[in-house]
């Protein structure tokens, strides 16, 4: 009789390799289901109809859990169980850049509806830009000093980085904990332009597209905000080291982008569209 224990070790033994196979999971359906929901919400929200506000309240709700789920499924893959290895960190990486790429598509459409209104004003409009009854938000006011709080908040991301790569989990907290406060800030002056702005989303395409290019920006700081909190809370656990930070990479990445994008806004929606 044949020993057949060799065949059979051999075939029940796992593949290993370098790649992290994903195991099925609910958060992708859950997450489109939820980003519709609050979506379809809004949308029935602004045009005034009943029970809107609480649609896109109960989307929002569940597009939040839905991402604190998955991102722990996420963080536990990477930091306890090892399966973010060193291909598969390549791989986020270069995910990232194509999001990030595709990001300034979006902008690009954006602003092409921006230079399209403003470089030929057509007479509906009266023929100028800004056209006649807007008053332009003043850049030299919380304009300019938003674009100083986003470039330090920048640099003190950076310094945040280094520290990472440094060893020194002290002074990354530091620099992460400023970079969170300056964003916060950001927001809040944001918030308070907006209330005190003589003209809305309404009045014209100038009013549209600068709330839509502003507030696009805005919903970016805020998401990179998020990323950055993640980041901070998992390095007050210790989850990153030298060689092995891809998640706060990331969002150092995307921050870098959301400065980049605010100076072009700054020069173009603010100082040169006024």
């Amino acid at each position: 009789m044949k020993n057949t224990n060799f065949k059979v070790e051999s075939v029940l033994k796992p593949t290993y390799h370098r790649f992290h196979m994903v195991d099925p999971s609910p958060w992708p359906l859950l997450a489109a289901f939820s980003a519709f929901t609050m979506l379809g919400g809004a949308a029935l929200w602004m045009h005034r109809y009943e029970q809107g506000l609480f649609i896109f309240l109960f989307g929002l709700l569940l597009v939040i859990l839905t991402a604190g789920f998955w991102w722990r499924d996420v963080v536990r893959e990477a930091t306890f169980e090892g399966q973010h290895t060193a291909a598969v960190q390549k791989s986020i990486r270069l995910g990232m850049l194509y999001f990030i790429i595709s990001e300034a598509l979006l902008f690009s459409g954006l602003f092409w509806a921006f230079f399209h209104s403003s470089l030929a004003p057509s007479f509906a409009i009266g023929g100028v830009w800004p056209p006649m009854g807007i008053t332009p938000i003043n850049p030299w006011e919380i304009p300019l000093l938003n674009t100083f709080i986003l470039l330090t908040s920048g640099a003190t991301l950076t310094w945040a980085h280094h520290a990472v790569k440094a060893g020194s989990s002290s002074e990354a907290r530091t620099g992460l904990a400023i970079t969170l406060v300056l964003a916060a800030v950001f927001t809040l002056l944001q918030l308070h332009e907006y209330q005190h702005a003589t003209f809305s989303i309404a009045d014209s395409v100038y009013g549209s597209t600068f709330f839509l290019i502003t507030g696009f920006h805005g919903s970016h700081v805020l998401i990179g905000t998020l990323f950055l909190t993640v980041s901070f809370l998992r390095l007050l656990k210790t989850h990153f080291t030298r060689n092995h930070h891809t998640g706060f990479l990331c969002a150092i990445w995307y921050w870098h982008f959301v400065d980049i994008v605010w100076i072009l806004v700054f020069c173009f929606i603010y100082w040169w569209g006024s």
